[in-house]
């Protein structure tokens, strides 16, 4: 899979290890280069300093070939921003954000954007250890109704 990831903080410098060590090739895009350094040595990612936003750093990594578009920077709006230009403007067949919010995740679901919303998911995973209950898909975590119980 050709997959590009926005934003190179803890989640996506390890998606993007963990991807490119199954065999992906994987293009990283980072305003910060000291951000880069997550990767590691012989990371096996290529990297793109620039905006995930910008179209010009977009298509240099490679956006209009890209099977996947993944955004984990620190904000929301960035996030479901280049995920909207992502899915809209380049027709990446699978986008994900990570996004904070659980309101603003649910809308932008509706729009076929895949939100991962980390602290329901980290909320509903410890529910069910407390309630020695199954983990189920991320689904299960992934709605407010359902961290919000």
């Amino acid at each position: 899979m050709k997959l590009l990831i926005f934003g190179c903080g803890r989640t996506g410098a390890a998606l993007a290890i963990t991807m490119a060590r199954r065999g992906h090739e994987v293009t990283m895009i980072e305003q910060d280069p000291n951000a880069l350094t997550r990767l590691g040595q012989d990371h096996g990612c290529k990297t793109i300093l620039g905006d995930g936003l910008n179209d010009d750093v977009l298509e240099k990594a490679g956006i209009k070939d890209a099977e996947a578009f993944v955004t984990t920077t620190r904000g929301d709006n960035t996030n479901l921003m280049a995920a909207q230009i992502a899915q809209t403007r380049y027709k990446v067949p699978k986008v994900c954000a990570k996004v904070n919010d659980p309101f603003r995740a649910a809308e932008y679901t509706k729009m076929g954007v895949m939100c991962i919303t980390p602290n329901l998911l980290t909320a509903g995973m410890m529910r069910n250890w407390l309630m020695e209950e199954p983990y189920g898909p991320i689904d299960t975590f992934n709605h407010h109704d359902e961290g919000a119980r």
